[in-house]
């Protein structure tokens, strides 16, 4: 078995219990749907923005700095994000009173800096997502332990949760859609639907402008991109990493790009159907289902995950078309 084991996921759901939000499901069954979704069975969204931090991510970083030694707390943690990882890195680190320090790109919301500086955390910019990996890095370096936004075994368990908690709620589901950054999100929740679910289909969803998991699936080995351009900064990882790779690469199906201007329309289904203000990422597996993945879906019970949107009214109205 590649990646965390059905014993392992239910102790760490168990651990996180109490702490960690059981987000809720949805039906996307309203008239007002028509004509917009795919001739499915049914499509199911699972609203982990309304997670703790507001995103997916605050299971894997509890679960990490839980796992913290003395010395480790004591040197304080690190992470590059784009938004949502750092919010969670923040709000981990403060209910245990551990110093952290963020490593972001200047061009992140600065809603998210606010957010993050308002949970007592020290935040450095850098020109770009790749900068600010490499500052994470040399903090490392200097003491403190890192938290990276996707690699290693507490982000890929925290997020084998989430989908052992997706599939519990909706067994129905026979295809879920995962949107992907660097690989976290759908390394753990591939890895706990494929031992709950084995005939399931479980697709990611990147950016063609930050595809780094379908060219490192492509090339049987996790790949650096050389340049990220893509209006959804948190799947703008500039890289995939071997733990996570691994884990994907053994569960999951297959990735499949979309374009901005299609998280831009399925935002825009969200705000008018739903009224939730979604970031990018967050509508990307809508986007994938009404876009590439449309045509495939006949008769299947389809699960997308709105994943997190921390996202400012002013980028959203930026964002939006007039």
């Amino acid at each position: 078995m590649v990646g965390p084991e059905l014993p392992e996921i239910a102790a760490a759901a168990d651990a996180l219990h109490g702490a960690i939000l059981q987000t809720p499901i949805l039906p996307l069954t309203s008239a007002r749907w028509d004509g917009i979704l795919p001739d499915c069975a049914s499509v199911t969204v699972k609203l982990e923005l309304f997670q703790q931090a507001g995103s997916f991510k605050a299971r894997g970083v509890l679960l990490a700095v839980r796992a913290l030694s003395a010395e480790q707390r004591a040197a304080g943690v690190v992470a590059a994000s784009g938004g949502n990882h750092a919010l969670a890195v923040c709000w981990a680190a403060k209910e245990a009173g551990v110093d952290a320090l963020i490593t972001m790109p200047r061009a992140v919301d600065p809603a998210r800096i606010e957010g993050c500086e308002a949970l007592g955390a020290t935040v450095r910019l850098y020109d770009d997502m790749a900068g600010a990996f490499a500052a994470m890095d040399a903090f490392a370096q200097e003491g403190r332990t890192m938290l990276h936004p996707f690699e290693g075994p507490s982000m890929t368990l925290g997020a084998a949760t989430c989908g052992r908690e997706y599939h519990q709620q909706a067994p129905q589901i026979d295809t879920f859609v995962v949107p992907v950054g660097g690989g976290g999100l759908i390394s753990g929740m591939a890895c706990a639907i494929r031992q709950l679910r084995p005939d399931a289909t479980v697709i990611g969803v990147e950016p063609f402008g930050a595809d780094g998991l379908y060219r490192s699936f492509a090339a049987g080995h996790p790949v650096r991109l050389d340049r990220v351009d893509t209006i959804a900064d948190s799947l703008s990882a500039p890289l995939a990493m071997p733990y996570s790779f691994a884990v994907a690469h053994a569960h999951v199906d297959r990735i499949v790009r979309i374009e901005d201007a299609e998280m831009l329309r399925a935002m825009e289904h969200y705000q008018r159907v739903l009224r939730i203000m979604a970031e990018p990422a967050c509508a990307a597996s809508l986007a994938a289902i009404l876009g590439p993945l449309r045509d495939e879906l006949a008769g299947r019970h389809v699960g997308i995950i709105a994943c997190g949107s921390n996202i400012s009214l002013a980028r959203f109205s930026r964002l939006m078309p007039s």
